[in-house]
């Protein structure tokens, strides 16, 4: 059960039915953690405006989701992997990809090293090194594709630290974290 309040669309005032009913025109429903972002639709409208800057740009649907599970893993938001997967499974990833993902890489060797620098912005604050910049440039992102990862990581913090403190029920076919080695 959500430790926060879940806005239902029988209980959104006029403000947050109309943001519900353009996530469902995108969606098809309105996922639970939106529910409960609603709850100050400042908050709601912030998230999708990132979001829909987010989904623009130079990175691939693919490489988003990868950095979105490795990030979750790392994070334990098991509510997150959930969506993730789900997510990741309708952009094309396979089973073994999200799972190697999670675990901080990849199958695809350009995108591990855009997973491993995103967990790298999440574990170190933003503190990556010199050779890390170097490393992710030499794989052949530039640095427009750098400030994304840096954009999706921060997105992925907040609805990761979002989905952990509210403890929101997960709405999506149900994802158990991996057990730590």
């Amino acid at each position: 059960m959500s430790r926060i309040n879940l806005v239902t669309p029988e209980q959104a005032n006029p403000e947050q039915a109309e943001l519900y009913a353009a996530i469902t025109s995108q969606l098809g429903m309105v996922p639970n953690f939106l529910k409960v972002l609603a709850n100050s639709p400042a908050a709601l409208k912030a998230f999708l405006g990132l979001h829909t800057i987010a989904s623009e740009g130079d990175l691939t649907a693919k490489t988003k989701e990868r950095i979105a599970l490795g990030l979750a893993e790392q994070n334990a938001c098991e509510y997150c992997v959930s969506a993730h997967t789900a997510i990741g499974k309708g952009v094309g990833l396979t089973t073994d990809e999200m799972a190697a993902n999670r675990a901080g890489g990849s199958q695809d060797a350009q995108a591990a090293i855009a997973v491993k620098f995103a967990r790298s912005l999440a574990e170190h604050n933003g503190e990556v090194t010199t050779a890390e910049l170097l490393e992710i440039r030499n794989a052949g992102y530039s640095d427009a594709e750098v400030v994304e990862i840096i954009t999706h990581v921060g997105m992925n913090i907040m609805t990761n630290i979002l989905g952990k403190a509210s403890r929101v029920a997960i709405d999506f076919p149900k994802i158990s974290l991996q057990k730590a080695s």
